[in-house]
């Protein structure tokens, strides 16, 4: 019939491409790459799906163990597992349980037929006595933080008064926010057209300082398809979350750049803060990336807000392979990092990160803040940022490279908000970060060079 809708796919496919979705990201695999493979149809199920199971992880993992002690082959354990979290009792199940716990065993079936009987028997249990395996569950650290052990410890250590609320908040769906091109308009005006046209949403909180109304911040009160947002193909709108739109304001806080200042985004795919630096300013832009890949989606966000930036494919640790030889006014080092900031909106990072990830990444760091800071003009600013809650990849970075630096020959500016914590609460007097859970961990460390 014209105009029909394509029916919907049965839930065992759902299942069963979550649950090599799952077998992926325990084979390493991001989980973006995985769902980029998916076949389109699937795609947004799947991706739902998998985002639940991999918050739910930890709880669905010790289930499986309490219930079937003897750990039954990947592609069913995958299956078991997956079912498992999406019944877990700390949310509501996205299908009836009966319902999924036969497309579960149907799933099973198209892949290992002898272990239908298993599977049903073990979510059947389950379905029975959920509330009492529940509650043993939640008495393991995996099973109540749904964080490797190594993780949850590092947050104890870093965040003492803080950890809980840190690891919960993690588990929790993440804001849709905006970014409204400062060009084009305004957050206020822009959250009036979007109530005209039924979308509800409100202005961002001010963050570091900003009031609301300045912030160009827009959180939708329900996340949709960017092709459902108004202006967005024109180039007026952009999805960036308000932690992250703390970064173009507060480098530019730095000191007034003349027009045509010349500027470095470091390590700049995939182009967000690039392009919201070009909102703010007129800038000479150099955006460098060691990925030609990912310096290809710079590109294509600065096409779709009418911007322009020079583009350079190149390791930002050897300047000699890329830089003219021209200083720099002001440089944005948004350096790679365990992203563990950001792990609602990528729940998959904690179970690919492993405990020498955080002290490699940290001896990157390192070496990208001393590679680029003899690039830096005197009188200019380095924004040094990070995705990440871990004290070794924000303000331990920081403490370590000025004592690293001459006396005197580098200042940490006072409007550097340090770590932006994700949490509900605000915190208590004496535990250092800003808190709001509208906004993804992250930290921000301006440098003056003297």
């Amino acid at each position: 019939m014209t105009g029909a809708h394509p029916p919907s796919p049965p839930l065992w496919r759902l299942l069963e491409q979550t649950a090599d979705a799952l077998q992926a990201v325990r084979g390493g695999r991001s989980l973006t790459d995985v769902l980029a493979r998916c076949p389109p149809d699937l795609r947004p199920g799947v991706q739902a799906l998998s985002f639940h199971t991999l918050r739910w992880l930890g709880s669905a993992s010790e289930v499986r163990a309490q219930l079937a002690p003897k750990t039954p082959a990947p592609a069913v354990d995958a299956l078991l597992v997956t079912a498992l979290a999406l019944l877990w009792p700390d949310e509501t199940p996205p299908y009836a349980e009966h319902a999924l716990v036969d497309q579960a065993v149907t799933a099973v079936r198209h892949r290992a037929p002898a272990a239908a009987g298993f599977v049903n028997a073990v979510l059947r249990r389950f379905l029975r006595e959920r509330d009492a395996v529940a509650a043993a569950v939640r008495h393991t650290p995996l099973g109540a933080w749904n964080h490797p052990l190594w993780w949850i410890e590092r947050v104890q250590h870093d965040w003492p008064q803080r950890w809980q609320e840190l690891l919960a908040e993690a588990n929790r769906r993440p804001p849709m926010t905006l970014r409204v091109n400062a060009r084009r308009g305004t957050a206020v005006a822009y959250v009036q057209r979007l109530a005209a046209l039924g979308r509800g949403a409100t202005l961002g909180r001010g963050i570091n300082g900003q009031s609301a109304t300045s912030s160009g911040a827009v959180v939708l009160a329900e996340p949709c398809p960017v092709q459902q947002l108004p202006g967005f193909a024109e180039g007026e709108v952009s999805v960036q979350d308000a932690a992250a739109q703390v970064a173009a304001p507060l480098l530019l806080s730095g000191g007034p750049l003349r027009p045509g200042a010349r500027v470095l985004d470091a390590c700049a795919a995939p182009g967000g803060k690039t392009a919201h630096l070009l909102e703010l300013a007129e800038l000479d832009l150099l955006a460098l990336d060691s990925d030609p890949l990912r310096l290809a989606r710079v590109q294509d966000t600065l096409n779709r807000l009418h911007l322009h930036a020079e583009l350079k494919a190149g390791d930002a640790r050897r300047p000699a392979t890329w830089w003219d030889g021209r200083p720099f006014d002001a440089i944005l080092l948004d350096a790679p990092c365990t992203a563990s900031g950001i792990v609602r909106r990528h729940p998959d990072v904690r179970w690919l990160r492993r405990p020498d990830d955080v002290t490699a990444l940290a001896h990157v760091q390192a070496e990208l803040l001393d590679a680029l800071w003899p690039l830096l003009v005197p009188g200019g600013h380095l924004l040094y940022a990070t995705c990440s809650i871990f004290k070794t990849e924000g303000q331990a970075q920081i403490d370590a490279f000025l004592q690293r630096c001459p006396a005197g020959s580098a200042t940490l500016a006072p409007q550097s908000p340090g770590h932006l914590l994700p949490s509900r609460d605000n915190a208590p007097h004496g535990e250092p970060g800003r808190i709001s859970a509208l906004h993804d961990g992250f930290f921000y460390g301006l440098l003056r060079k003297t």
